[in-house]
């Protein structure tokens, strides 16, 4: 079967593909290796992955993507190279269209970035969609009701807030917090609370694990191995759910002012909408927890965790690509180039 369209979530912490009428084919971690010397790339996703935080001098893991952009160029291409070359498998005689996912906060120019890096990749053409409104598809919303909806897309990089109605965005807000501003803080707070240094795979277990947005009547609690601050040594310490609250409590923060934010600028008739329905949270960091109950505490707003979280977005895509005549005019925009 030849394959002429596939869609691409390239989020900060993971890269999923979808391609029509096979589903979600890849889900591995945005995450390149290269060497020093050369600049040659080792490994991508997975593979990459496992070599975080474990390489010698000569070799470099880290993520090319910081706050759901490109801050590295030419890694971004590589990982999005192996991850079209992969999803098309084989040998194959022509360009595919690719439809990429982007934060719907981003600029002109980490845009055009995204397109050129996608073409320079291998596609034929390459369109550009605002993840709240895929969120939105793929969690079930329908966008095109002259009725107001709320999605809450939080990420590994940034926070997606939106309200749509009628097939578009008319209230909304991106912020550059996520699940990666969580694993920083959970290493700080452990740094500066037990004295140990944890690593990044560390700090998102802990998060993963025992991580809650408010404080649990029953405290979970998990043995965490480091290297000791004053001794340089290796010791374990157990860390309780009610230090990952402490620890995140300024990313929270950030995520309610963000969700008031657009709930402030929504017209009466789509709040009272919104305030029937309640919010649909999606994206992976939405799984925190106790986030929906935080969140519905503080705004009075219904709020509820979609079917999937993770796998929202590109959905979403692929909903959008197996109807792409009908949404290019609507939601596509002058977001798209094609050659």
């Amino acid at each position: 079967m030849f394959i002429k369209k596939i869609g691409i979530d390239l989020g900060t912490t993971n890269v999923e593909v979808f391609v029509p009428k096979r589903g979600i084919i890849i889900n591995e971690p945005s995450v390149v290796a290269v060497s020093q010397a050369d600049k040659k790339v080792l490994a991508v996703g997975k593979e990459a992955k496992e070599m975080l935080g474990r390489t010698p001098e000569s070799i470099v893991a880290h993520r090319p993507l910081k706050d759901g952009v490109i801050a590295d160029y030419r890694t971004t291409e590589a990982m999005l190279r192996y991850f079209i070359n992969k999803a098309l498998g084989g040998i194959r005689f022509f360009k595919p269209e690719v439809m990429v996912a982007v934060p719907g906060g981003i600029t002109s120019t980490e845009r055009r970035a995204v397109i050129d890096a996608t073409l320079a990749a291998g596609a034929r053409a390459a369109y550009i969609i605002k993840e709240p409104v895929v969120a939105a598809i793929g969690s079930g919303i329908p966008i095109g009701a002259a009725s107001g909806h709320m999605i809450v897309e939080i990420g590994g990089g940034t926070i997606e807030c939106a309200v749509i109605s009628l097939g578009g965005i008319v209230a909304s807000s991106s912020v550059r917090i996520g699940g990666n501003k969580f694993d920083m803080a959970i290493m700080e707070h452990v740094r500066r609370k037990y004295g140990l240094a944890v690593g990044e795979r560390t700090s998102e277990d802990i998060k993963i694990k025992i991580g809650s947005a408010m404080y649990l009547t029953e405290k979970l609690e998990m043995e965490v191995k480091g290297r000791d601050m004053v001794t340089g040594l290796p010791r374990i310490i157990t860390v309780t759910s009610d230090d990952v609250t402490d620890a995140i409590q300024n990313e929270l923060e950030g995520i309610i002012q963000t969700v008031k934010d657009v709930l402030h600028q929504t017209p009466p008739e789509l709040s009272a909408d919104v305030m029937d329905k309640g919010m649909i949270l999606s994206g992976g960091s939405s799984q925190l927890r106790n986030l929906a109950e935080l969140l519905a505490q503080a705004t009075g707003v219904p709020a509820f965790v979609a079917d999937e979280p993770m796998f929202a977005v590109v959905k979403g895509v692929g909903i959008v690509l197996e109807n792409l005549d009908a949404y290019k005019r609507s939601i596509l925009g002058a977001g798209n180039r094609r050659y």
